[in-house]
């Protein structure tokens, strides 16, 4: 396309539903996959969060979900996602998008009716979004015939198979005609992916839009060095500093939604969890609370999350770090979203720095190390939004005001003005929900800049990881006594432990940590698949740690020689890019 942003070559249906959202000209990735040479490719689609893949993905199936004579009443595309509100989130898009084409889209997730999905399906939908589970459970019944389908796309590729889903979608895809197009959309392109990836598609051209970094452009990370215990009275502080801005809080389990949730509702905000342990329809009406801007914070799991596109999110808020350096990405990605600016704020206590360095490295973030506001900042941003607040006030003219003049008149007669605006001005800073919280004061003036030896005392360690979190059962107590078995330490040459939801992060006396490498790097035959090795600081950016020995490069399989032998994905460059 000529121009980058222009919506000339699109149908006129397709058009004006993007006009009438507000939409005038497209993003990198949607003008990508509009190439008339990608027509009736399989595609690997990579793009940062918030960049537009869910319109994208509309674009590629909407020349695809025409009926014609002879078609069935099956869905002529399946879209696979790994969470509901991912599924109900694209749903909803492909909805409005495919408007104009009489295209009619349902979603079928765990959780919700069987007999009204059947009824749904009964319908003769275009297109179907549902999570692994319930769309395997839809084709074993009958409920949908695949037969008609011309194409499949597995959204949050990288995610499903974090979750343990990829037997459900190998089931699914060899129920499906082998002649359609199978599109894969995932944050990396890497190791299983790759490997389910070669074995589903044909000739398949990568797609990547945005340039290395640009995820984080329009984010501001904030790095808050506060004490373990503190971290609560933290995020109040921070919340009070952001007056009535939106934040999404994130913590590692679902019993810490409900219980931060609590904490902050008691001292007077406006605040609620969201978890996998809740209902579909309470998740529902939370999500839209905080939409409408009836909740100011939402304490979330990173899976619960997933598929959260709620706009003018301005705050990000990590109060347990992240497992790895994609879901650090993929959680601050929640802001930032559509060219507006947005501040993601992680949680470090002094123990953790070392790995906080790791994940900012690995993820290609340069962050901000400071302590948390303390109530003397608090009360300043206050009185400046207040002020900003009043200024606002008298230049506009609210014909409302005119009713409340007969009683300003009287208050002010034989008054003096500036000591009755003086304390309703007090009265009105009192509004907050609650006094800001005094916090242990944190030196940082000795930045982390990676994964080195820490120092506690006159004692030195040095960071190691192990493929064990808080997902397989691990806590501080099982990962020390792992530890100490696996490397024939003591429990004194251990220092931090930090658990994570799949890896876990730990320090060893410098002393013994040679020693400890070697004796711990050998196969275990309680559990082979648990893997120790130290922390590597000159792997490159985005790249996950390595255990043990390298790994031999991927090769394809062997396949009989014909037109449809495999290939390596083709990279694509738009050629006005």
């Amino acid at each position: 396309m000529s121009d980058r942003g222009s919506l000339d070559l699109l149908v006129p249906p397709l058009r004006e539903a993007l006009l009438a959202r507000g939409i005038t000209s497209l993003t990198e990735i949607q003008q990508s996959v509009l190439a008339p040479e990608l027509d009736g490719l399989d595609l690997r689609i990579r793009s940062r969060t918030g960049s537009g893949k869910t319109v994208a993905t509309g674009l590629v199936l909407a020349p695809l979900v025409e009926r014609v004579e002879g078609d069935g009443n099956g869905p002529l595309a399946l879209v696979i996602v790994p969470t509901r509100e991912l599924a109900a989130q694209i749903q909803g898009e492909l909805a409005w998008l495919m408007a104009g084409l009489k295209v009619k889209t349902v979603a079928v997730t765990g959780g919700t009716s069987v007999p009204m999905e059947r009824r749904q399906l009964a319908s003769s939908p275009e297109i179907v979004v549902g999570t692994p589970g319930r769309l395997l459970d839809h084709l074993n019944r009958g409920a949908i015939d695949p037969s008609s389908l011309r194409a499949v796309v597995l959204d949050e590729a990288d995610q499903m198979l974090d979750l343990g889903f990829r037997d459900d979608l190998e089931a699914i895809l060899a129920k499906l005609p082998e002649e359609r197009q199978t599109h894969m959309v995932s944050a990396t392109f890497s190791g299983p992916i790759l490997e389910l990836a070669s074995a589903y598609q044909r000739d398949p051209v990568l797609i990547e839009a945005g340039r290395a970094g640009a995820a984080h452009e329009d984010i501001e990370f904030v790095a808050h060095l506060v004490l373990q215990d503190e971290r609560e009275d933290a995020l109040v502080n921070l919340l009070l500093a952001a007056g009535d801005e939106r934040a999404l809080v994130f913590v590692r389990t679902r019993a810490q939604t409900g219980e931060v949730a609590a904490y902050l509702g008691g001292l007077g905000f406006t605040a609620a969890p969201l978890n996998g342990d809740m209902e579909q329809r309470e998740r529902t009406r939370t999500l839209e609370a905080f939409r409408s801007g009836r909740l100011q914070a939402l304490i979330a799991t990173d899976v619960a999350a997933r598929g959260i596109d709620v706009a003018d999110v301005a705050l990000v808020v990590h109060l347990d770090l992240p497992g790895d350096a994609e879901a650090l990405t993929h959680r601050s990605g929640r802001t930032g979203r559509a060219g507006k600016k947005g501040r993601a704020v992680v949680m470090v206590p002094p123990q953790a720095r070392g790995r906080a360095a790791y994940l900012f490295q690995h993820a290609g973030i340069r962050a901000t190390w400071n302590t948390p506001p303390g109530p003397g900042e608090v009360a300043t941003l206050a009185r400046a939004r207040l002020e900003s607040s009043l200024a606002e006030l008298t230049a506009s003219d609210d014909p409302s005001a005119a009713s409340f003049r007969p009683l300003a008149e009287k208050l002010l007669a034989g008054t003096d003005p500036a000591g009755l605006l003086a304390a309703m001005l007090a009265r009105m800073g009192k509004i907050s929900p609650c006094e800001p919280r005094t916090l242990t004061p944190i030196a940082t003036t000795k930045q982390p800049r990676g994964p080195r030896p820490a120092q506690t005392g006159s004692r030195q360690f040095k960071p190691f990881v192990v493929t064990w979190g808080s997902r397989h059962g691990a806590d501080p107590r099982r990962v020390l006594a792992l530890v100490c078995r696996r490397g024939g330490i003591q429990g004194g040459h251990v220092g931090a432990i930090d658990i994570g939801p799949t890896r876990s992060c730990f320090e060893i006396d410098i002393s013994v940590a040679e020693a400890f490498a070697q004796a711990a790097s050998r196969p275990d035959e309680r559990d082979p698949r648990v893997r120790i090795a130290p922390m590597d600081p000159t792997r490159a950016p985005g790249s996950r740690p390595s255990y043990g020995p390298p790994r031999p490069p991927y090769r394809e399989p062997e396949r009989p020689a014909g037109p449809a032998m495999e290939r390596p994905p083709r990279r694509f460059k738009p050629r006005d890019a």
